[in-house]
C-alpha cells in the first residue's frame, strides 16, 4: 500500500491570529456556536485566516457485500446496483441535497455485482463483484483491499486537480451496516450490541441474524490485528476505498465531511492505518443508527446536525455543506468591531 503523509493542520501561532479574527467580529463573543469552532478548523485545516470551499464534491463509493446472503438486510442484493442507476439518474436523496447544496456528485462502482455501461458520471474501480461472506472467509483478499484503498486515493487525486479542497463521502451497498458494525467492533472493542442497528429497517429476526453473523464473523477472524487485516477480513470494496480517498485528502490538506454510521467505519479503518486523518475531518451528522453516537464518542466528534437520518448516501454530508460554506463566510466577510465603526463591550 501506499504511504501516505498527512501534514498537521496549522501552528498555535496561527489559530491564535484566527481565534482573534473570530472574537473580533461584530458579535458577542462566542454568540455563533459551533460555526466558530468550525472557521478555525477549516483554517488550520487549509493554513490560512481566510479559508474558503472551493469545488467541493460528494463521492458516493458503490459496492455489495457476501454476507447480504446470510438474511442482515431488509432488502435483495439487487438494489445496491438499482440505486446506482437512480444515482445516476438524478433521483436519489442524495442527488437532491447535492444540487441544493452546490456540490458536484460522482459515484464509483467499487464492486457492485452488476456490469454498467459506460456513464460520464460513473467512475470505474470495480475490484469484484462484491465481497466473499466474512462469516465463512475474509470478506477480500489483502490484496484486494490495498487496492480498493489505492483507488479511492486516485479518485480524491483527481478531483483535487480539479480544484475541490472539501469532499463529502457517501455509500451504497447492502449489507454495509453489517459490515461497518462488524469493523466498529474490532476496530474499538465495543459490543456488539453497541454497534449493530437496524440499518435498512430489519425486524427482530433479521436483527438477530445480523448479531449471529457478526458474531461468527469476529471469532472467525479474531486474529486480524492490523489494520488491513481487520479491513480486509470485515470490510467492504466501498468502505475500503473511502478511507483510502479521507487519507489521500488529508494528505492534500483537504476538508472531509464525514456522513454517517458506515462512511464512520472507514474512518475507524483509516485512523488506524495513519491517526492524523482525524485532524481534516468534519462530523456532518449524528445518524439514528444505533451505534453511531458510540461511534462518534470513538472519534471525540460533535456533529453539525442532529436530523434522525438514516439514509447514508452521503445525504447528511450534503445538507452539512452549507453550514461549512457559512464558516468560512462569516469569517471572511463579516464585519469587526474597527472596520464597522461598532462600540465593543466596556
Amino acid at each position: 500500500m501506499q504511504a501516505f503523509h498527512i501534514p498537521p493542520p496549522g501552528n498555535p501561532e496561527l489559530a491564535g491570529r484566527l481565534k482573534h479574527k473570530i472574537d473580533r467580529k461584530t458579535k458577542p463573543l462566542g454568540a455563533l456556536g459551533m460555526l466558530e469552532g468550525l472557521a478555525l478548523r477549516i483554517g488550520m485545516m487549509q493554513g490560512t485566516e481566510t479559508p474558503r470551499i472551493s469545488a467541493p464534491h460528494l463521492l458516493v463509493f458503490a459496492g455489495d457485500h457476501g454476507v447480504a446472503h446470510a438474511g442482515v438486510s431488509a432488502y435483495p442484493q439487487e438494489v445496491t446496483w438499482q440505486m446506482v442507476m437512480n444515482y445516476l439518474g438524478g433521483g436519489a436523496a442524495v442527488n437532491v441535497f447535492a444540487r441544493a447544496s452546490g456540490c458536484e456528485l460522482r459515484v464509483i462502482d467499487a464492486g457492485v455485482n452488476h456490469v454498467f455501461a459506460p456513464d460520464p458520471h460513473l467512475i470505474e474501480h470495480k475490484i469484484a463483484m462484491g465481497t466473499k461472506n466474512f462469516i465463512d472467509e475474509p470478506a477480500m483478499t489483502r490484496e484486494q483491499c490495498v487496492a480498493a484503498i489505492d483507488a479511492g486515493a486516485q479518485v480524491v487525486r483527481g478531483v483535487n486537480l480539479l480544484g475541490c479542497n472539501a469532499l463529502a463521502l457517501g455509500e451504497m451497498g447492502i449489507a454495509n451496516t453489517t459490515s461497518a458494525a462488524a469493523l466498529m467492533a474490532a476496530y474499538t472493542g465495543q459490543a456488539v450490541e453497541t454497534c449493530v442497528g437496524r440499518g435498512t429497517g430489519v425486524d427482530d429476526a433479521g436483527m438477530a441474524r445480523k448479531h449471529e453473523a457478526i458474531r461468527l464473523a469476529l471469532k472467525r477472524h479474531h486474529n486480524a490485528i492490523e489494520p488491513l487485516d481487520i479491513l480486509a477480513a470485515l470490510g467492504g470494496f466501498e468502505i475500503a476505498m473511502m478511507a483510502g480517498a479521507m487519507l489521500a485528502a488529508a494528505e492534500a490538506r483537504m476538508l472531509i465531511l464525514v456522513d454517517g454510521f458506515i462512511v464512520g467505519s472507514a474512518l475507524l479503518a483509516a485512523r488506524a492505518i495513519n491517526p492524523a486523518v482525524l485532524g481534516y475531518c468534519v462530523f456532518a451528522h449524528q445518524s439514528d443508527e444505533q451505534g453511531h453516537l458510540a461511534m462518534l464518542r470513538e472519534f471525540h466528534a460533535e456533529p453539525l446536525l442532529r436530523l434522525g437520518l438514516r439514509l447514508g448516501e452521503g445525504t447528511g454530508a450534503a445538507l452539512a455543506l452549507p453550514l461549512v460554506r457559512a464558516a468560512c463566510d462569516f469569517l471572511n466577510h463579516m464585519a469587526s468591531f474597527e472596520s464597522a465603526g461598532v462600540s465593543d463591550r466596556g
